[in-house]
């Protein structure tokens, strides 16, 4: 997985810097530094953030928080995940609530976060749903345009309709019902 650049984040958030904070959990090491864009966090604004390395620029994590609508996405750092998983497990947090109650939803593509972000920044109507990528076969893939096509309807339509079908078969496959 590909993951955010900061030259990204900053281009999402406008180059708008509300804060910096030296990231004190030691998952991500000693040259941790947080960056925060906020605007109007206590009642239907946004906050977007990223952790990062000060010395060789890795970014560890990403997220966007939507407060209109509780949602809140973050990107990370697969390479990071179990330390971040562990050291918020050994401090009796949550790794996956954001705020309040608020989960994250993890996404898997710095594509779909800057689009939501970007959606979120300018208080626009964005899909919620996370995309996956999915490499497929040209030939695999042309069967699959083909089907779209006979079904009038777009090949997302039908892979989330074939993957939907393929979970449900899994499922009942092994007495899970959805």
């Amino acid at each position: 997985m590909n993951m955010i650049t900061l030259k990204q984040y900053f281009e999402t958030i406008n180059y708008r810097v509300s804060e910096g904070y030296q990231f004190q959990w030691q998952c991500y090491g000693p040259n941790a530094y947080g960056l925060e864009s906020v605007d109007n966090r206590c009642t239907d604004g946004h906050s977007v953030g990223i952790i990062f390395d000060t010395q060789d620029q890795t970014v560890y994590q990403v997220e966007v928080h939507d407060y209109k609508n509780y949602r809140s996405y973050r990107l990370n750092n697969p390479v990071f995940n179990d330390a971040r998983r562990q050291e918020c497990t050994s401090r009796g947090l949550d790794p996956d609530e954001a705020y309040d109650g608020v989960k994250f939803v993890d996404l898997e593509t710095v594509e779909d976060f800057l689009e939501k972000a970007t959606a979120i920044i300018k208080g626009d109507d964005y899909d919620t749903r996370v995309s996956i990528p999915l490499e497929l076969p040209d030939n695999v893939l042309f069967t699959l345009m083909k089907q779209a096509h006979e079904q009038d309807i777009t090949l997302n339509e039908h892979m989330e309709n074939v993957l939907k079908m393929a979970i449900e078969d899994l499922g009942a496959k092994h007495g899970i019902s959805s």
